[in-house]
């Protein structure tokens, strides 16, 4: 699936953003379903037909704000790690920034799980892009011995879920991070498993 052209101008972009930012807003609120072109616009302060200057509808809006929001999730987790010398300590700080990512972007969520309804490959795409991206960081930290071998796509996955639903009960429906102890309790687990020590 290819990517819309983007503005060639400064300003062009700048209507472009405004546009995805309505968006998710709308999206966010009201759902999919609901959100109109019209009202997507208005958010946005612009005419209705500056829309289609650079979305030919409201879906390939969805599609491209799912990618934007995919985006700007992994600059926040890659400006998070900058500096960090283990793995652990990525791991860590990763964590950390999607649960403030998540608080600071409360439509992630729903924008995100729309867009399976409008489109899968979109949906799938924004989960596949993070877990592959993750694999890799996994990858070389079994190579250097960091981490136990183990398959690092599934580890990926596995990692993805405990941050998303740990995002959805305390950033999603309590609107804060996760206390201290949570975090502490959720990164043990994370690093040394289930099982007591024998």
């Amino acid at each position: 699936m290819s990517e819309l052209p983007r503005p060639t101008t400064a300003r062009g972009e700048a209507t472009r953003q405004k546009l995805l930012q309505a968006a998710e807003a709308e999206i966010g609120e009201k759902g999919y379903s609901r959100a109109s072109v019209s009202s997507i616009t208005k958010r946005a302060g612009v005419g209705q037909g500056t829309f289609y200057l650079y979305f030919p509808g409201k879906e390939d809006a969805l599609r491209e704000l799912v990618r934007h929001m995919g985006r700007e999730l992994r600059h926040a987790l890659s400006r998070a790690t900058v500096g960090a010398t283990s793995r652990t300590e990525i791991e860590r700080r990763g964590f950390e920034a999607f649960l403030t990512f998540s608080l600071g972007h409360k439509n992630l969520y729903r924008v995100v799980m729309e867009s399976q309804f409008v489109d899968e490959s979109i949906y799938r795409e924004y989960y596949q892009t993070l877990a592959d991206a993750y694999a890799v960081g996994l990858r070389k930290a079994q190579a250097s011995g960091e981490f136990r071998e183990g398959d690092p796509e599934t580890q990926a996955w596995a990692l993805m879920g405990v941050a998303h639903f740990l995002g959805l009960r305390y950033t999603i429906w309590d609107h804060r991070v996760p206390p201290e102890h949570v975090m502490r309790t959720a990164f043990d687990m994370i690093l040394h498993g289930l099982e007591a020590p024998g």
